[in-house]
């Protein structure tokens, strides 16, 4: 595969990811008063763990083959990004395996704190003013690797896996 693309796979995958957070999101608050809306969370209820494990995993792969495959050299702010996001795919998997419904408590606040720096380098690509200092002037986080569709960047698809992951470990859980 190559590198061109997987930045094109890899950036649909964010985009649906994105989708279906703010459909989940929707479809949450309108469960009550909609019966399609319900469907929609419902079906999502029961392999919620499953599922955001696949997504870690898959941004722990994506991750991994712009840094090593495709030598694209990770900046601080990513390193980041992947301390957060590495220890999801072990948590989640092994949540799935076991139907810890109570995994939230741990995903929440690591998902959480991955998506305020992807956030922050987000932004910080597109206004390079708002960097503090914290990346080397050898890697710098303003750096852009690539800006798929005008605006899918790297940090934008951790941002987008985050999200969904937290989405789904808060989805209301079937009944077992």
């Amino acid at each position: 595969m190559s590198t061109e693309t997987a930045q094109v796979f890899f950036t649909l995958l964010a985009i649906v990811a994105a989708v279906t957070t703010v459909t989940l999101l929707v479809c949450r608050l309108l469960a009550s008063r909609s019966a399609g809306a319900r469907a929609v969370v419902d079906a999502f209820s029961g392999p919620t763990l499953v599922l955001a494990a696949v997504v870690a995993a898959t941004c722990m792969a994506g991750s991994l083959y712009f840094s090593e495959v495709a030598d694209f050299v990770p900046c601080t702010l990513c390193w980041y990004q992947r301390i957060a996001m590495y220890p999801l795919v072990v948590i989640l998997a092994i949540a799935a395996v076991r139907r810890d419904r109570d995994v939230w408590h741990y995903v929440v606040p690591l998902a959480g704190i991955g998506a305020a720096f992807s956030t922050y380098h987000y932004l910080v690509e597109w206004f390079p003013e708002a960097d503090s200092g914290v990346c080397k002037s050898t890697v710098p986080c303003t750096f852009v690797w690539f800006r798929e569709l005008g605006f899918v960047s790297l940090p934008l698809m951790a941002l987008c896996g985050f999200a969904l992951i937290i989405t789904l470990v808060t989805l209301p859980q079937e009944e077992a």
